[in-house]
C-alpha cells in the first residue's frame, strides 16, 4: 500500500514538473519516446570512439566520456528547458576535429580539445544574450521549412546507406545495393515492420520495430549475442587533457573559430529542422528558450573537458518525437541510458552495432529504417513552402538539396542563406531582409572563400 502511494505521489510530481498532460503527451509516452530517441543515436557511441582514436585518443576513454558528457547535457536540457531534445556528439564535427585539425593540420589532440571548449564557452555566452534566438528569428518561414525537410532527407540518406539500399557506386556516386544481400533483407524487414506499424498508428512504434528486427537478426545469425553487462572502460586517458597554452597561436584561434561557427548553424539548423515536432513554434517563428541554447552549449563545455568533440542538438530526438513524446522527460531518459550505457556495452553493441560485410562496410540495419521513417515524416514542412515565388522556391530548393548530398547542415544552411540574400539585392526587398540573415549570408560566404 505504502508503495502504491510512494508511487503515485512520485508520478503525480514528474507530471507537475514536467506538464507531460498539458503538453498532450502521457508518462508512457515521455519514456518510450527517451528510449526510441536513445536506440536511434546508440550508433554515436560506437562511431565516435572510432573516428577520435585515428586522432591518437583512447578508444574506450572516448566511449565512456561521449556517454557521460552526452548524459549530462540531455539531463540538464530536460531540467530546465523541457524539451524532449536529446544531445550527443555532432557528426561531421567529429570528422573535422580528428581528420583536419589533428591528422591535418597536425595539431595536437589536447589542443583541438581546448579549442572545442573556448568555442562552447563562447557558444553559451551568445545563448545568454540571445544572440542565436535573434539569427533564429531573421530567418524566413520559406527556409525554415526548407531546413527541416533538408535534415529529413540528409537523416533518411543516411538510414538509406547504413541499411545497404544504397550504396557508393563510380560515375553516379550512389547507387542500388544488393537487395539480395542478408544484412539489406533485414533492414528491408525493419522498415517493412516500421511503416507497417506507423500506418496501423500504433504507440513507440519505431522502439517496437526496433526491437522485433533485433530478435530476428539474433534468430537468423546476423546479430551475435555476447552479453549483456561489462565493465566500463577508463575515462582518465583523455579527461581533463586539455592544452589551453595552445591556444596562444593564431591558427588555434581559426580553428576556435570554424568549430563555434559550425556549432551555431548546426544547433539552428536541427532546432528549426525538429521545432514544429517539437511543439516549438509561435506565430509561424521557432520559441527556443535561452537556456536550451544554453543546455547545447553545456554539452560541449563539458565533452571537451571529458575528452570529445562538440556536443550539440541531435535530430534523431525527432524519433522519439514521433512516437509521442513532448516533453524534457524524454531528454532525461536518453540522458539516463546513455549514462549506463557503458556498464552495457555488449547489449548495446548487438542493437545499434555495425553488421560487417563482404565489401568490408559496416552496415545498420536494426536503427536504419528508423532513420528513414524519420526523414519520412519531417518532410511534410514542404508543403508550406511557396513554390510559385522563385525568391522563396530557389533559396529553399538549395536548402532541402544540398544539405543531404553534402551530408552537412550547415552548408544547407549556408547555400539557401547566401542565395536569399543575395537574390533579395535583385527583387528590391534587400532592406526587407532582417540584418542577422545579411551578416549570416556575409560570414557563411567569406568562410567559404577562406577556410575552404
Amino acid at each position: 500500500m505504502g508503495n502504491n502511494r510512494f508511487a503515485e505521489s512520485l508520478n503525480k510530481r514528474i507530471e507537475q514538473w514536467f506538464g507531460v498532460s498539458e503538453k498532450g503527451s502521457s508518462l508512457k509516452r515521455e519514456m518510450i519516446g527517451g528510449v526510441t530517441t536513445y536506440m536511434t543515436l546508440a550508433y554515436i557511441v560506437f562511431v565516435q570512439p572510432v573516428v577520435l582514436s585515428a586522432a591518437g585518443m583512447d578508444f574506450g576513454a572516448v566511449l565512456n566520456a561521449t556517454c557521460i558528457a552526452s548524459a549530462i547535457a540531455c539531463i540538464i536540457m530536460g531540467l530546465i528547458a523541457n524539451y524532449p531534445i536529446a544531445l550527443a556528439p555532432a557528426m561531421g564535427h567529429n570528422f573535422y576535429f580528428a581528420y583536419t585539425v589533428v591528422l591535418g593540420m597536425e595539431v595536437e589532440w589536447q589542443a583541438a580539445l581546448a579549442a572545442t571548449f573556448a568555442a562552447g564557452a563562447l557558444f553559451f555566452c551568445f545563448s545568454m544574450v540571445g544572440l542565436r534566438q535573434k539569427v533564429m528569428n531573421a530567418l524566413p518561414s520559406s527556409l525554415m521549412n526548407a531546413i527541416g525537410c533538408g535534415i529529413g532527407l540528409m537523416i533518411a540518406l543516411i538510414g538509406l546507406e547504413w541499411s545497404g539500399m544504397i550504396v557508393d557506386t563510380p560515375g553516379t556516386l550512389v547507387g542500388l545495393g544488393d537487395l539480395s544481400s542478408p544484412p539489406v533483407l533485414l533492414a528491408l524487414l525493419g522498415l517493412a515492420m516500421t511503416s507497417i506499424l506507423f500506418v496501423k498508428r500504433v504507440a513507440g512504434a519505431i522502439l517496437i520495430a526496433i526491437l522485433l528486427t533485433t530478435i530476428v537478426g539474433l534468430i537468423a545469425g546476423m546479430i551475435d549475442y555476447d552479453g549483456i553487462i561489462s565493465t566500463p572502460p577508463s575515462i582518465t586517458a583523455t579527461a581533463f587533457k586539455l592544452n589551453f597554452k595552445a591556444l596562444l597561436s593564431f591558427d588555434l584561434l581559426v580553428i576556435v573559430a570554424v568549430f563555434l561557427f559550425l556549432d551555431v548553424f548546426d544547433t539552428i539548423g536541427t532546432l528549426v529542422g525538429i521545432a514544429p515536432e517539437a511543439g516549438l513554434m509561435k506565430d509561424d517563428k521557432v520559441d527556443i528558450a535561452n537556456n536550451a541554447l544554453m543546455a547545447d552549449a553545456s554539452g560541449t563545455i563539458i565533452g571537451s573537458l571529458l575528452g570529445t568533440s562538440t556536443i550539440t542538438c541531435y535530430v534523431e530526438s525527432a524519433a522519439g518525437m514521433q512516437s509521442g513524446a513532448r516533453s524534457g522527460l524524454t531528454a532525461i531518459v536518453t540522458g539516463v541510458l546513455l549514462l549506463i550505457t557503458p556498464f552495457f556495452y555488449p547489449l548495446v553493441k548487438m542493437v545499434g552495432g555495425g553488421i560487417a560485410t563482404s565489401e568490408s562496410l559496416n552496415l545498420y540495419p536494426v536503427t536504419a529504417p528508423a532513420l528513414i521513417i524519420v526523414g519520412v515524416m519531417m518532410m511534410k514542412a514542404s508543403v508550406k513552402i511557396n513554390w510559385s515565388e522563385p525568391f522563396d522556391a530557389i533559396p529553399a530548393f538549395l536548402t532541402i538539396i544540398v544539405m543531404p548530398l553534402a551530408v552537412s547542415i550547415t552548408d544547407g544552411i549556408a547555400f539557401g542563406l547566401i542565395t536569399y540574400s543575395g537574390l533579395s539585392v535583385f527583387n528590391g526587398k534587400t532592406r526587407e531582409v532582417p540584418w542577422p540573415l545579411h551578416l549570416c549570408a556575409g560570414l557563411l560566404f567569406l568562410r567559404y572563400i577562406f577556410l575552404t
